[in-house]
């Protein structure tokens, strides 16, 4: 039986940490797909065409023949139960499961002031901003609270094996880490320890715009 054909539809610059969430799912699963590209900043995603393809006008999304799914946390969970038996994405544990979906959940849902003075430009292109806000700070405390109480001290993945929600969390701690914020050094050498799974590896060598 052949395998699925896929299309992932990303944004042009390769800056959506969400985007980049079904990227590494898709290159873990092992499965073949192509790579097509919407540029936001010239709001092609609310063009007819990708309208029909996306409910919400957003990347990612993902093409299985007549089938389109949108947004990065249902993508992943629908590729885990699609290849069940190839690379979990998910802790097989369902405590542990349900607790990597709640990271995630939280990642997309809170944490603004971090997402908003640290955008991706300063992950993926070495962009800096200014020091952070008082909210960012408070947001950054945040963060540093919750991974310090979900990571034991030198631990490579949040639940024994990779998943996903590493990915996902490790985005979200180079916003600070690679602009040069401060923080434990046990989140940055997680962070850098992500950084080097050749999925993520693919989709950082993508080529992104210069810095302007």
């Amino acid at each position: 039986m052949n395998s699925p054909s896929f299309t992932l539809y990303v944004d042009a610059q390769f800056l959506s940490p969400y985007a980049m969430s079904a990227f590494v799912a898709l290159t873990e699963k092992n499965q073949p797909f192509e790579l097509r590209t919407v540029d936001l900043t010239l709001q092609h995603n609310h063009l007819p065409e990708y309208a029909q393809l996306s409910m919400t006008h957003r990347v990612p999304t993902l093409c299985e023949g007549d089938f389109h799914l949108s947004e990065s946390s249902a993508i992943d969970e629908y590729l885990e139960d699609r290849f069940s038996e190839v690379a979990p994405l998910y802790p097989r544990d369902p405590r542990q499961k349900a607790k990597a979906r709640e990271v995630q959940a939280w990642l997309r849902s809170d944490l603004g002031p971090i997402r908003q003075e640290r955008p991706t430009e300063a992950v993926f292109l070495g962009k800096k901003y200014d020091p952070l806000s008082t909210a960012a700070q408070f947001a950054a405390h945040k963060l540093i609270q919750a991974v310090d109480a979900l990571l034991s001290e030198d631990a490579a993945n949040l639940f024994g094996e990779w998943c996903i929600a590493d990915t996902d969390l490790a985005v979200m701690i180079n916003r600070l880490a690679l602009h040069g914020d401060a923080l434990p050094p046990k989140l940055i050498a997680y962070a850098q320890q992500q950084w080097q799974r050749p999925s993520v590896q693919r989709w950082l060598a993508l080529e992104r715009p210069t810095v302007s």
